[in-house]
């Protein structure tokens, strides 16, 4: 479950926090002044969210890398070609 709860709220319950995420494996989201500013998970949660970002970071360099001799206009109209063949594959 994902739980939000103000910053002063976690502070003055930081050790029952903690035993939700671990126990119960719930999330919080921390906020300030009404706005989200961090989260609270379980370790396990946070390293499968650490290597989704480090593979997101190798495709992304990855796909730099192939456009690195192409156009901004020549790279956007492939992304357009790309999404409205998809669209049309979905119809």
């Amino acid at each position: 479950m994902i739980k939000e709860v103000s910053a002063v709220n976690f502070r003055q319950n930081l050790g029952e926090m903690l035993n939700q995420v671990q126990y119960r494996n719930d999330s919080i989201v921390i906020s300030k002044d009404g706005k989200p500013v961090a989260a609270l998970v379980d370790a396990e949660m946070f390293a499968c969210i650490l290597r989704i970002r480090e593979r997101f970071d190798a495709l992304s360099k990855r796909i730099a890398e192939s456009y690195v001799d192409i156009s901004v206009e020549e790279g956007l109209a492939e992304i357009d070609a790309a999404v409205a063949a998809e669209r049309e594959q979905h119809r």
